[in-house]
């Protein structure tokens, strides 16, 4: 079933020397005259289908310190896209200069807990994507093992559906989906890993791949940060309801409640977040990074 898709107007900013090619719900992406791109992280948020009027001071800069972050301690794991950090001084610090890569059609996801809609599908089906998993399993509970769970990349505005591995093997080739679905779940491992070392579950998260002119896989767009993933404080991990987070999750609980005065079954747009919410979404995206990197953001 396709979903309602309702896109807020993205205004990128002018950068001399590039061209402006792309802006998805967050990052704007620009070419260089070398045919570099330059891929520009916003202070945007969405947040159900929409990309919100209101920004989050500092958002941008943060998921990208964090995936250069994680792109260093995966770099023996498979290789990434940035070239270069030295970028135009108006987006110093949100920005990367970055390959020009074939993007392979497909999120690729990996779920190490159950939530989000792994679990509603999970409670039509006993399966994600096809898997087949054990009865009994509730909201936040954790997997026998990690499963790869892919899905179709949809437009801004537009659900990502969830897709099982026949259709990665129809548009990727059976040997190339193979290796999608190993680095996928080795990305997975290790962060897994070293989040958990640091007080953090990683339930799920969610990577893009592309490939360079020999074949090579590359990771691409951003690794690991609230946006792209789901990470839980460990010590409040209870399986059976919904999991306290570090993401966005103040702005969901108050566009979906009566505070907002916002109807999400309408067609207007969500109202702009009050002070207090965007402050206290700011102050999780900055513990999640300085938790997990061990650094200071300033």
């Amino acid at each position: 079933m396709q979903s309602r898709t309702i896109v807020t107007q993205v205004n990128a900013p002018e950068l001399p020397g590039y061209r402006h090619v792309y802006s998805g719900k967050i990052r704007d992406l620009y070419e260089d005259g070398a045919g570099r791109l330059l891929m520009v992280a916003s202070d945007r948020i969405s947040a159900f289908d929409h990309v919100l009027t209101t920004t989050i001071p500092d958002k941008g800069r943060i998921l990208t310190a964090m995936s250069l972050w994680w792109f260093e301690r995966l770099a023996d794991v498979v290789p990434n896209h940035v070239l270069s950090t030295d970028v135009p001084a108006a987006v110093a610090g949100r920005a990367v200069l970055c390959e020009r890569l074939d993007m392979v059609p497909v999120e690729c996801v990996a779920r190490g807990y159950l939530t989000g809609s792994g679990l509603a599908d999970y409670a039509a089906t006993g399966a994600v994507c096809g898997i087949e998993l054990p009865p009994g399993l509730v909201d936040g509970s954790r997997l026998p093992a990690p499963i790869f769970t892919p899905a179709t990349k949809a437009a801004v505005g537009a659900h990502d559906e969830n897709v099982d591995y026949r259709h990665v093997e129809t548009v990727a080739g059976a040997e190339r989906a193979a290796e999608l679905r190993r680095l996928t779940l080795a990305v997975y491992a290790r962060g897994e890993q070293m989040a958990r070392e640091r007080g953090i579950i990683l339930a799920d998260t969610k990577l893009e791949f592309g490939l360079r002119a020999d074949g090579t896989v590359v990771l691409a767009d951003e690794v690991l940060t609230p946006d792209s993933s789901r990470f839980w404080p460990a010590d409040a991990w209870a399986p059976g309801r919904p999991q306290p987070s570090f993401d966005k999750q103040f702005v969901r609980d108050w566009l979906t409640s009566s505070a907002s005065g916002w109807d999400r079954s309408s067609d207007r747009p969500p109202p702009p977040l009050p002070d207090d919410v965007v402050l206290r979404t700011r102050d999780r995206y900055v513990e999640a990074y300085e938790r997990l990197t061990g650094r200071t953001f300033s």
